[in-house]
Protein backbone atom coordinates (compact mmCIF):
# COMPACT_ATOMS: atom_id res chain seq x y z
CA UNK A 1 0.00 0.00 0.00
CA UNK A 2 1.29 3.44 -0.86
CA UNK A 3 1.91 5.83 2.03
CA UNK A 4 2.06 9.61 2.22
CA UNK A 5 5.54 11.03 2.02
CA UNK A 6 7.27 7.71 1.24
CA UNK A 7 9.59 7.21 -1.74
CA UNK A 8 7.44 5.62 -4.41
CA UNK A 9 9.24 6.09 -7.73
CA UNK A 10 12.51 7.35 -9.20
CA UNK A 11 12.95 8.95 -12.62
CA UNK A 12 16.30 9.10 -14.40
CA UNK A 13 17.25 11.31 -17.31
CA UNK A 14 17.91 9.45 -20.55
CA UNK A 15 19.70 11.31 -23.31
CA UNK A 16 19.29 8.27 -25.58
CA UNK A 17 16.21 6.41 -24.42
CA UNK A 18 16.62 3.43 -26.77
CA UNK A 19 20.24 2.87 -25.73
CA UNK A 20 19.34 3.27 -22.05
CA UNK A 21 16.57 0.68 -22.30
CA UNK A 22 18.85 -1.69 -24.20
CA UNK A 23 21.58 -1.36 -21.57
CA UNK A 24 19.35 -2.05 -18.55
CA UNK A 25 17.58 -4.85 -20.39
CA UNK A 26 20.82 -6.57 -21.36
CA UNK A 27 22.72 -5.93 -18.12
CA UNK A 28 19.94 -6.62 -15.61
CA UNK A 29 17.03 -8.15 -17.50
CA UNK A 30 14.73 -5.17 -16.94
CA UNK A 31 11.60 -4.85 -19.08
CA UNK A 32 9.82 -1.61 -19.85
CA UNK A 33 6.40 -0.15 -20.52
CA UNK A 34 6.59 2.73 -23.00
CA UNK A 35 4.42 5.79 -22.48
CA UNK A 36 4.95 7.58 -25.76
CA UNK A 37 8.31 8.13 -27.44
CA UNK A 38 9.94 9.93 -24.49
CA UNK A 39 9.16 7.80 -21.43
CA UNK A 40 9.81 4.19 -20.43
CA UNK A 41 8.73 2.86 -17.03
CA UNK A 42 9.97 -0.20 -15.14
CA UNK A 43 8.66 -2.15 -12.14
CA UNK A 44 9.91 -4.74 -9.67
CA UNK A 45 13.55 -3.67 -9.55
CA UNK A 46 13.64 -2.83 -5.83
CA UNK A 47 11.92 0.49 -6.54
CA UNK A 48 9.71 1.32 -9.49
CA UNK A 49 10.83 4.07 -11.82
CA UNK A 50 11.30 5.27 -15.32
CA UNK A 51 13.60 6.89 -17.84
CA UNK A 52 12.61 10.28 -19.22
CA UNK A 53 13.82 11.75 -22.50
CA UNK A 54 12.89 15.29 -23.46
CA UNK A 55 15.72 17.38 -24.91
CA UNK A 56 13.93 20.55 -23.81
CA UNK A 57 13.48 19.41 -20.20
CA UNK A 58 16.11 16.82 -19.30
CA UNK A 59 16.78 16.86 -15.56
CA UNK A 60 20.42 16.93 -14.50
CA UNK A 61 20.01 14.14 -11.95
CA UNK A 62 17.52 11.48 -10.86
CA UNK A 63 14.16 12.70 -9.60
CA UNK A 64 12.84 11.02 -6.44
CA UNK A 65 9.04 10.87 -6.45
CA UNK A 66 7.05 10.69 -3.19
CA UNK A 67 3.41 9.65 -2.88
CA UNK A 68 0.41 11.54 -1.44
CA UNK A 69 -3.19 10.45 -1.06
CA UNK A 70 -4.23 14.15 -1.08
CA UNK A 71 -1.98 16.04 -3.49
CA UNK A 72 -3.28 19.50 -2.60
CA UNK A 73 -2.77 18.87 1.13
CA UNK A 74 0.81 17.69 0.52
CA UNK A 75 1.48 20.73 -1.66
CA UNK A 76 0.34 22.93 1.22
CA UNK A 77 2.60 21.02 3.67
CA UNK A 78 5.77 21.27 1.59
CA UNK A 79 5.09 24.93 0.80
CA UNK A 80 4.57 25.70 4.50
CA UNK A 81 7.82 23.88 5.30
CA UNK A 82 9.73 26.16 2.92
CA UNK A 83 9.83 24.30 -0.40
CA UNK A 84 10.09 26.23 -3.64
CA UNK A 85 7.56 24.86 -6.14
CA UNK A 86 9.30 24.28 -9.49
CA UNK A 87 6.32 22.75 -11.33
CA UNK A 88 2.77 23.31 -10.06
CA UNK A 89 0.29 20.43 -10.09
CA UNK A 90 -0.05 18.91 -13.56
CA UNK A 91 -1.62 15.76 -15.02
CA UNK A 92 0.32 12.90 -16.60
CA UNK A 93 -0.70 9.37 -17.68
CA UNK A 94 -1.62 7.67 -14.40
CA UNK A 95 -2.16 10.66 -12.13
CA UNK A 96 -1.13 14.15 -11.16
CA UNK A 97 1.99 15.58 -9.54
CA UNK A 98 4.00 18.65 -8.62
CA UNK A 99 7.73 19.23 -8.20
CA UNK A 100 9.67 21.25 -5.65
CA UNK A 101 13.14 21.97 -4.34
CA UNK A 102 14.14 21.55 -0.72
CA UNK A 103 16.34 24.08 1.15
CA UNK A 104 19.48 22.39 -0.24
CA UNK A 105 18.29 22.66 -3.83
CA UNK A 106 17.37 18.97 -4.27
CA UNK A 107 14.41 18.60 -6.62
CA UNK A 108 11.72 16.06 -5.74
CA UNK A 109 8.20 15.36 -6.95
CA UNK A 110 4.98 14.27 -5.23
CA UNK A 111 2.34 12.33 -7.12
CA UNK A 112 -1.19 11.05 -6.57
CA UNK A 113 -3.31 8.63 -8.56
CA UNK A 114 -6.17 9.89 -10.72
Amino acid sequence: MREDGKIDYIEWPAGDLSATKAFYGQAFGWTFTDYGPDYAAFEGQGADGGFFHDPADVPAKPLVVLYAHDLEAMLAKVTAAGAAITKPIFAFPGGRRFQFTDPSGNELAVWSEG
